[in-house]
């Protein structure tokens, strides 16, 4: 019955025109949405991107903003690569002229099935029996099947205006934070975040020091920043400030007798198995470890073994798997690694001299404790056997580096390890991000990240298995997010699906307009008449008064009527105190009068010159000669 009332009610909708009735919104596809961010290489459709970039490089698809790299290191194509004259036209490999869909999987003569591709993007890699005459695609087809690197698609996490030179992902891979030169850290949350990508906070950890290192604690509750200065700081995974470790005193010469680093940081790292222990190290020569819940003192101050008595930087420094084990990074070149144990000093178990010949940048450790992997500003790779350190078992060569945070990191399996590599002037192949076959130790594959900027930090996530990619210059700095939306989970899928809300009618804010009449000078009131004059009288220049004209003779310089301007000077002279008539006299008669009591009674000059002294003639007076 319930069939037939089915059947009944489609064939009355089948009467109606597809328009009639509530229209639900139409949804993107998933396919169109992963299309935008597919790595694809040029002059290749979308479609294509993920086979054509197997055959030139070993994975499935390439970035585009690698292709002067990608044209330097691709192999000339025969035009005719399958030999067999009988052949499908449509197995061609070039399919630059192709239009729409990609073709079924190739079928040979011999009736070999392909379930390894599937029509249409996107596609996982292709199979190991794909009839192909070229030997190099076959073995990059292999490699595919092996390690199936997830790198189809590719997003960016923006926001930062310098190399991005720190990087963290949470172990459930739901939030990832990142620091840069720019003293900045943000925080990402893929569960909240939309295709814009943006970040839902942003911390500056320590005014004008660069952000070196970032780490998760085992619960994924706090992370660990370390910067330029001489104290780490300790947050919660929504951002907020735990604390913060104390600075040693820096006129104390022994470390061991300090609470803290005396200089700034170069590295640290969460303990992996217990939530209450950090590692730090620092360029004043030491290895420190902390305790959380304690932060004006360590526990455990380690200072490694040199040559010579000095402070030589510790650039970097890791744990092991099982929290058991530390190594550190020297700046004269050596690892030195230490067991933790009861009674344990600060002697090294393993001490390695002149491993690079510039300074390590980064340490990691295998699952299994037997591998240990560095890579230094001298431009290679080693692979060391923790049993047999006297020598790397390999050394990998021309991998630049210019940056202090560079490091190595493992894949979920443990099969691959990669790192960044870092741009060179007159170079053209830009930042690059190098895979490593740990059985093999052989090279056997390269990614170009970015054209014009540096590859730092790199994570391959067990969980989300996506790889993560940190690169910058001076002005521009972003994380690289490669996925694949059929190997992937979670993570980048969750947030570039996600369209931005758009805005409603309660999202617009009229913005009130104050309208003031007052505020016009027609409507504006007069000031008041006391406000100015109690304004001028502190002014100095309109409260002073003027003085007052006066003529006659005056003192002083001053003329006044009163013989002087001074009430003090008029009383004395009214009382006969001052009596100065030198006013009204000659100036001539006035010492003319002096002349003969000076011949008579000589009392200061006149005695010591009285034999030389010749007769003292004065002119007579003017007035006189006039008179005659």
């Amino acid at each position: 019955m319930a069939d037939d009332e089915a059947e009944m009610y489609d064939g009355i909708r089948a009467a109606f025109p597809l328009s009639f009735g509530k229209q639900s919104k139409s949804q993107t596809p998933l396919e169109a949405i992963h299309n935008t961010t597919r790595r694809s290489v040029s002059n290749n459709p979308p479609e294509k991107s993920s086979s054509a970039a197997s055959k030139t490089s070993g994975l499935p698809s390439l970035s585009s903003s690698s292709q002067t790299w990608l044209s330097s290191i691709r192999a000339p194509k025969n035009p005719n690569p399958n030999p067999n004259p009988n052949s499908n036209p449509n197995e061609n490999d070039d399919g630059d002229a192709m239009v729409g869909p990609p073709p079924p999987p190739p079928q040979s003569e011999l009736g070999d099935d392909d379930d390894g591709e599937l029509i249409g993007p996107p596609r996982p890699p292709a199979g190991s029996n794909r009839d192909d005459s070229d030997s190099d695609s076959d073995s990059e087809a292999n490699f595919e099947n092996r390690f199936r690197i997830p790198v189809s698609n590719e997003i960016v996490l923006k926001g930062h205006t310098k190399v991005v030179s720190a990087l963290a992902i949470d172990h459930t891979g739901s939030r990832v934070v990142s620091g840069s030169y720019d003293y900045s850290v943000r925080m990402y949350d893929f569960q909240g975040m939309n295709s814009k990508l943006q970040s839902f906070r942003q911390l500056e950890p320590s005014e004008g020091h660069q952000v070196r290192t970032i780490s998760w604690s085992p619960t994924a509750d706090r992370f660990l920043c370390v910067t330029g200065s001489a104290t780490a700081k300790i947050y919660d995974r929504d951002g907020l400030t735990l604390g913060e470790f104390v600075k040693g005193d820096m006129y104390i010469r022994d470390l061991k007798n300090t609470k803290g680093h005396i200089t700034g940081l170069t590295c640290g790292e969460w303990n992996p198995k217990s939530k209450d222990t950090i590692l730090t190290s620092s360029e004043d020569g030491s290895l420190r470890i902390w305790d959380v819940n304690d932060f004006k003192s360590q526990k455990q101050v380690i200072k490694p073994k040199l040559a010579r008595p000095g402070r030589v930087p510790v650039t970097t420094c890791a744990w092991d798997r099982d929290g058991k084990r530390i190594a550190g990074g020297i700046g004269d070149g050596s690892i030195q690694v230490w067991n933790l144990k009861p009674g344990w000093g600060s002697r090294p178990d393993i001490h390695v001299q002149n491993s690079h010949s510039d300074d390590i940048t980064g340490l990691k450790f295998s699952m299994d404790g037997r591998i240990l992997l560095s890579r230094s500003l001298d431009g290679t790779l080693k692979v060391w056997d923790l049993r047999q350190m006297k020598d790397p078992l390999k050394a990998f060569e021309d991998l630049p580096n210019n940056y202090a945070q560079t490091n190595v990191a493992f894949s979920p399996d443990e099969q691959l390890f990669l790192t960044g590599t870092s741009i060179e002037r007159e170079s053209t192949t830009g930042g690059l991000l190098c895979f490593f076959d740990r059985a093999k130790l052989e090279l056997v594959s390269k990614v170009g990240i970015s054209p014009t900027c540096s590859v730092v930090q790199c994570a391959w996530h067990p969980k989300l298995n996506q790889i993560f990619a940190t690169s910058g210059d001076k002005s521009q700095g972003g994380t690289h997010v490669l996925y694949d939306p059929t190997l992937s989970e979670r993570g980048a899928l969750v947030c570039v699906a996600r369209a931005p809300r758009k805005k409603s009618m309660d999202d617009f804010e009229a913005k009130p307009v104050v309208h003031n009449p007052h505020a016009l000078p027609l409507f504006r009131d007069q000031p008041s008449r006391k406000r100015e004059r109690e304004k001028a009288l502190k002014d100095p220049l309109k409260s002073h008064k003027p003085e007052l004209p006066m003529t006659g003779p005056g003192f002083g310089g001053r003329v006044g009527a009163s013989k002087g301007s001074l009430l003090t000077q008029y009383l004395m002279k009214q009382g006969g105190m001052i009596k100065e008539t030198w006013m009204d006299e000659d100036p001539r008669e006035a010492i003319l009068k002096y002349a003969d009591i000076a011949v008579k009674e000589p009392k200061y000059i006149a005695p010591a010159y009285a034999q030389t002294q010749p007769e003292t003639v004065f002119a007579k007076s003017d007035s006189e000669d006039e008179e005659k």
